[in-house]
């Protein structure tokens, strides 16, 4: 019985790593296919997807709020800087930033390279989150921001101004299109309208910050 069991283990086995090896090499066939940009986006997209679910699970959510929220008032300054920018808690938030991000990350990762635009975008992050601090200190108003908009609007700001006849449309009405310097301008009004204003649906100062330090 032992002889006529161990050759189906032994071809099991077989088969099975050469299916999963099938995949494995399928996979980075499609990973080796694309662009520079596009792995960057998917690297940066899987990030944010994976601090995304980690607001599903109950428990973790004291770490969550401690470390990968922007808040002045908070024991811990430094880390949620970085960590809030890949911080999302609805399903919309998370969509349309990311969708905004695959839009601008591969032409600006072409212009940059990709290590530049790394530092880059991670810099623009930090600094959205410096002027959000900055804002709600002045204003006494300790409360949480989270989200990737302020690096985000740093890239917006960087390829708008590099390239200021670039055409681009609002991201539910393709159809309405601008040139790449008026959507910049119209962007950094707005923001700064949200802040004189006082409103507060968005982080308008971590959006400004991000646009400026971006042009």
């Amino acid at each position: 019985m032992e002889m006529m069991i161990q050759p189906g283990k032994w071809f099991q086995e077989k088969f099975q790593n050469r299916k999963h090896g099938r995949w494995r090499n399928q996979i980075n066939k499609w990973w080796n296919e694309l662009s520079e940009g596009q792995r960057i986006f998917g690297s940066l997209c899987f990030a944010n997807v994976l601090v995304f679910l980690a607001w599903r699970i109950p428990s973790f959510k004291p770490s969550m709020i401690k470390y990968f929220c922007s808040n002045p008032a908070s024991s811990v300054l430094c880390w949620p800087m970085v960590l809030s920018t890949f911080s999302h808690y609805s399903t919309f938030h998370i969509f349309a930033n990311m969708y905004v991000l695959h839009s601008f990350s591969t032409g600006t990762v072409i212009s940059m390279g990709k290590e530049q635009f790394l530092g880059f975008y991670m810099a623009a992050g930090v600094i959205s989150s410096f002027a959000s601090y900055a804002h709600k200190v002045l204003l006494n108003r300790p409360c949480l921001s989270l989200g990737a908009s302020g690096a985000i609007m740093g890239v917006l700001g960087y390829t708008c101004t590099r390239y200021p006849d670039l055409e681009v449309s609002i991201i539910f009405l393709p159809f309405i299109t601008f040139k790449a310097v008026s959507a910049i301008k119209a962007i950094i009004a707005l923001d700064a309208m949200g802040i004189v204003l006082g409103w507060k649906f968005f982080d308008h100062a971590a959006h400004l910050g991000g646009a400026m330090f971006g042009v």
